[in-house]
Formats: structure tokens, sequence, C-alpha cells
């Protein structure tokens, strides 16, 4: 039989899902299929409407070997497992001749652990375990979550905590799950048949797709105990935020309290001397923490540096005699005991790295008005280590809508441990400086909005350079007439929570006819419900809505962002990130301060336009990206919309927007309904 041809399985496949094929998206797949077929690596930029599930999707598919595909957020895992792959394999089968077997797979606590759920909780006062659904009073928020958890356990065929609608708190499920370091293990468990985590397992190794997240792809990376099966295909959806949250997987955490936990766990399952030795060291750190200041630790003090050690020891310790000490009078004491090692190795393991003072660690104190001061520890950078686990034997795809800043894929390959595109490294030259790297091309499909007819770049040069913390009346003021001129329809964008609670305080007096939601007054997902159900109505929000807000139509026609998102100058690991570079010869504050900036401005700008009939303005109320040197490379970083610095032009073509928006509600038309709408392109074409 003659092997189906690439265009023909993703026309049947973008037919399957009801769109249209984009040239975009033929070249996205065209360049998957040959780099799985060259065991090379792709870096590929697909714009908003792109199609690049499918584009990624079916070039694996045809190739026949197990794909992993790890993307960031939620509601892509969901879309890729409940939508496009059921639809895509249906309409593949014909044409391959097998139906490929696809799963989703987590870490161990995204699942319902039966053991805690039927035998109870550890407890760290008493011995034993102990009811959790007896504990919580019924009438309580946490005893009636307890009880549906009970509910759904026996309804539920995967225990998967994101299937539970609506969901718990993280109070109560942490009642109800296990860390993979607290699992009994599925031979020691009475429920280790049932294991909802277990099975999970046992579909992804049947699998040919495996649907999973960047944090357990960064463990997998990072522990050396393979979590996924293995792969000959590695697909890296939503990209940009691989690095972050592979460091935040790599980042360690010790306070006092959590300390104190382990200690109080271990206490009834060692001796007393080794229980001492423990509590001595605790109160020793604790001592020292009182003491902390925020900021790095470019070396550890003395005093920090004897604590830790002492920490280290007596954890150490602990850990030996729990693995030879029993106690007939804890219940069900493999459970406590799991639970209790767990809590002393992961003081161990931090303490232990903190002590050791690795030249490519961070170390630095943060101090929470409620939780107290913590000790923190993050790798320099996670470059080396991404180009040694995730670029080897296997083909690694990464891709999002903002990949390529300052016009080329350098910045974050770097960030991903490549080579600068057309060196020794990255083309594959032979022998020499880089032959080792990974091989690799980045690609830019484009995207099927036009930019420069939908939306306008607007930067507010007028106004005055914002200071740290200063008073910025003159942009509340320009934000206030923005909102006005566009009735409303506003995504505010801030850099601190701070200045969002602000700006929402002080408009919500000026224009209380305009509807101010401010994010942390309600669940995320209810707010952008409700942004989206009023077009008079204006979300402000800080880093989730950067990247989390997907409202097309005329309920998003103005994204405002009030300055450019550098990292605080105070944030410890961006600055010796950025200090490591300049020490090794280059341009710290680009490499490190205004790539981060890029990539948050990028996907903040790709807020506004969502689909084809889409209009609007993205306004940026700092005159550095006009005036400054590097304004030019955030600029050729952001959608190529038309760009003006002219306020009044700006406020007649919002007024525009809007009154073109009303009247296709009133006339029952919805501005921009659907992506690849294409027949309403011309909608507002003159308000810009």
């Amino acid at each position: 039989m003659t092997k189906p041809s690439l265009p023909d399985l993703l026309h049947a496949a973008v037919t399957a899902v009801g769109g249209m094929e984009r040239p975009g998206q033929v070249s996205m797949a065209e360049a998957v299929a040959e780099v799985i077929d060259d065991s090379s690596h792709l870096l590929v930029q697909a714009g908003t409407g792109t199609g690049k599930s499918l584009g990624y999707l079916v070039p694996a598919l045809a190739h026949g070997e197990r794909v992993v595909v790890a993307t960031a957020t939620l509601a892509l895992q969901r879309q890729l497992v409940e939508r496009d792959l059921p639809r895509t394999v249906d309409a593949l089968h014909p044409l391959l001749r097998r139906r490929p077997e696809f799963a989703m797979l987590k870490g161990r606590s995204n699942y319902l652990c039966l053991h805690r759920l039927h035998e109870g909780v550890p407890q760290d006062e008493e011995d034993g375990l102990f009811d959790q659904f007896e504990a919580a009073a019924p009438t309580s928020k946490l005893g009636q979550d307890l009880l549906r958890l009970r509910d759904w356990s026996g309804d539920t065929e995967t225990g998967d905590r994101d299937d539970l609608t609506p969901g718990v708190s993280d109070r109560a499920w942490a009642q109800v799950s296990v860390s993979s370091r607290e699992c009994l293990g599925a031979t020691r468990c009475a429920y280790g048949q049932e294991c909802f985590a277990e099975m999970a397992r046992e579909r992804a190794k049947l699998a040919e797709v495996v649907v999973t997240n960047h944090a357990l792809l960064a463990i997998d990376a990072i522990e050396g105990a393979p979590v996924l099966p293995e792969h000959e295909v590695l697909i890296v959806d939503e990209a940009h935020e691989l690095v972050s949250r592979v460091t935040g997987v790599a980042t360690g955490e010790l306070s006092p309290g959590q300390v104190n936990r382990a200690v109080r766990r271990a206490a009834k399952l060692v001796n007393e001397k080794v229980a001492d030795q423990l509590q001595t060291a605790a109160e020793g750190f604790e001592r020292v923490m009182e003491l902390a200041l925020p900021g790095r630790l470019e070396e550890v003090p003395e005093d920090l540096g004897y604590a830790l050690l002492a920490l280290r020891d007596a954890a150490r310790n602990v850990i030996s005699a729990l693995g030879s000490t029993r106690d007939k009078s804890v219940q069900d004491e493999d459970a406590v005991r799991k639970q209790a090692l767990a809590s002393v190795e992961s003081v161990h393991d931090v303490a232990e790295r903190i002590s050791n003072g690795s030249e490519w660690d961070v170390v630095w104190y943060e101090r929470h008005d409620r939780f107290g001061a913590c000790l923190r520890v993050a790798p320099m950078s996670v470059s080396g280590l991404l180009r040694e686990k995730l670029f080897t034997d296997r083909s690694v795809i990464l891709t999002s809508a903002t990949l390529k800043l300052g016009g080329d894929f350098n910045g974050v390959g770097a960030s991903l441990g490549l080579a600068p595109e057309g060196t020794a490294g990255a083309s594959g030259t032979k022998g020499g400086e880089g032959a080792d790297l990974p091989v690799w091309k980045g690609l830019d499909v484009g995207s099927p909005f036009d930019y420069r007819k939908q939306g306008i770049l607007y930067v507010a040069k007028q106004l005055s350079r914002p200071a740290r913390d200063g008073d910025r009346g003159d942009m509340l003021d320009e934000l206030t007439e923005l909102i006005q001129a566009a009735g409303g329809r506003t995504l505010g964008l801030f850099s601190s929570m701070r200045a969002a609670q602000n700006a929402a305080e002080e408009l919500r007096s000026r224009i209380p006819e305009f509807p101010i939601l401010l994010q942390g007054e309600e669940t995320l997902g209810e707010l952008i419900k409700n942004f989206a159900a009023d077009p008079r109505t204006c979300l402000f929000g800080t880093l989730s809505l950067w990247q989390g807000v997907d409202v097309p139509g005329a309920s998003c026609q103005l994204v405002v962002m009030d300055k450019i998102p550098f990292p605080r100058p105070d944030d410890p690991l961006m600055s010796a990130r950025q200090k490591a570079v300049e020490d090794a010869g280059g341009n710290g504050f680009m490499a490190v301060a205004a790539t981060h900036a890029a990539l948050l401005m990028a996907q903040g700008a790709g807020r506004l336009v969502r689909a084809t009939g889409d209009r609007g303005v993205v306004a940026v109320l700092d005159p550095r990206l006009a005036t400054a040197r590097y304004g030019g490379y955030l600029r050729t970083s952001l959608p190529e919309f038309w760009y003006t610095t002219d306020p009044n032009q700006v406020r007649r073509s919002l007024a525009a927007i809007d009154l073109a928006a009303v009247d296709a509600e009133v006339s029952g038309r919805a501005a921009g309904e659907a992506e690849g709408a294409g027949d309403e392109a011309g909608t507002g074409d003159d308000a810009l």
C-alpha cells in the first residue's frame, strides 16, 4: 500500500476539526516531518490562529514512533486530549490503517490516593493516622470538599484532580493525595491494584502519544528516574514557558516551618537521641532565619553555614534510623514512615545542596508577611541541563506564538542550551567548537492575521518615565481617557499587583460607568468569563493575565501595559543571571532583562487579536518603548501592528472601533465571532 502523503493527512485532520488549512500550518507540518526524519531539532514560531496543534500532531502520528507532547497549561492539555487528538486519530485512521492510542500523564500528586482517602492522613502531633472526614466539620468548606471528594472517588475513572468540577481547595486536595516521595509504592500498598496514578502510567506505556506538562518533563530530566515512557519524538508546546517551569522544579526551599514539620513527623519513629539532634538543629536554623534579611547571599554566612551542616547531618541520621526502627504503637506505620521520610529527605537535600556551595547555584533569603523567612536555591541557568537531558536520543520540536525575540530565535535558543542559529552547533558542521551541540533550525510560519490592519501599537511617548513605586498620576489620566474612548473593553496588564490594585481603586471612582474586575477578587476563570460577557467591563491584573486570557471579539479591544515588564532590580535570580552574562563579556541587560520583558510583552500583545475579525489597540504607557535604545528590540518582538505615538489618533481609532462594535451588537452581529471568519475581515478597517 502506498504511504499517504503529508498534505493528504493534514487535509483530512483539518477537515475533521472543521477548520481550514493555512499556509503557515502546512509549512510547520512539513518542517516537523523533516526534523523527525533527520533526528534534528526545530524551534517554530506559529502565531495565534495558525492551527499549530495539528501542525505538529499530524506529522508526529504519521511517523509512527512514540511522541510525548508537553504543554504549560491545563487548557491546552484538555484541548489536545478531549478535542484535537480524538478527531485527528479518527480522521487519519482510514489513511494510516491504524488507530494510535493517546493518554494523559501528570505528576503523582495530581491523582486521588485511595490509601489516603480510606486509611487517613498521617498527622504530626499524634501517633498514626487520623480520619480527615471526621476531623473536618461537615458544615465547613473543607468538610464539604472532602465529602464531595469521597463521593467522586466512586465515580471517577481517572482520579485526576482536573476532572473534578467544580474543583476543591488545595487544602482539601492535600488530604487525599500524596507526592511521589510519600507514595508507598504499588507493591506495598493495599490499593496498589486500583491506584489511579499507576493506571495512568500503564496507559502512557501503551500509548503512541503521551500528553504531559512541563513540570513532569522537568522532573523526568532532573531526577534521573524515568517518569515518562521512552519516546523518539518530544514536542514542547507553549515552549516560551519551558525555562521558567524547569527552573521552578529545580529550585529548593528551606523554612523553619518546613523543618519543624519534619521534626514532628520523625519524632515517633526514631530513638530519642536521634530525634533530639534534629530538634536542636531545627532550633539553631530557626534562630538564624529570624535575623534573615531579603536578598541574595553571594556567600553563605558562617552562622547559616553551621546551621545547615547541623541540619544536614541530623537529617541524615534520622533517615538512617527511620530505615531500621519500628514503633509498634504507630498505626499504619508504612504510611506514617513514608511521609516522615519524604519530609526529612527534603530538608537534607536542600541543606546539603546549599552547604556544598555550587558556583552554578544562586542562594537567597525571602521574607513573607504571613509565612516568615525562607531560604531558596535555584540554578543560575538551566541551559546546560536542557541541552544534555532534552536534546539527546530524540527529535525535539519546540513551538509557541512567541519564540522569535528581537528578530531571531537566538535569545530563546541560548536559554535552552543551543548555539546561535547558523553556527557550527546549530547547523551541524562536523568538527571544531560546537560540533557536539544539538543540530537545530528556527522557522517562523507567521500568522493568518493581518496585524497592520487589525491592530495599532500605541506608545504614550508624552508620559513621564516610570519610577519604581513612584506616583504615576499622568499614567492614570491616560488610562482613564483610553478606557472612555474604547467604551470599556479593556484588558489592563500591570507589572505588579500593587499597580493593578491602585489603578482599579482609582478608576472605579473616576469612571464608575465602566465595571472594573481585579485579579484576586474572584477565580481567574470566573473573572475572564465575566469580562467576556460584558463589553463595557475592564479586567485588571498581573502575570497570569499577560499569558492566560483568550477573549476574541468586541469584549477585548484595548490591551494596556502600564510599563515595560522588566524583572525587579532586586530579583536575586534574575540579577545573578544578568551578572553572570556580564562577567562572561556579554550584555547582561539585553540577554536577561530585555529578553524577559520582550517575551512577556509579546505574550501580552497577543491577547488583542484572537480571531480574524478582531480589531483594537495595544497601548504601552511607558515612553521608554519609543525613546530608549532597547525600545527597537522590544518592538520587533511584538506583532507587526500599525505603530503610533499620537494620543489623539489612538483615541479617534478607539472611538471608531467602539462605535463599530456597538453597531454590530445592535444589529445582532458579533465582531470577530470566531477564528477563521474570513468573510468579516473588513469589519472596522476604517477605524484603523
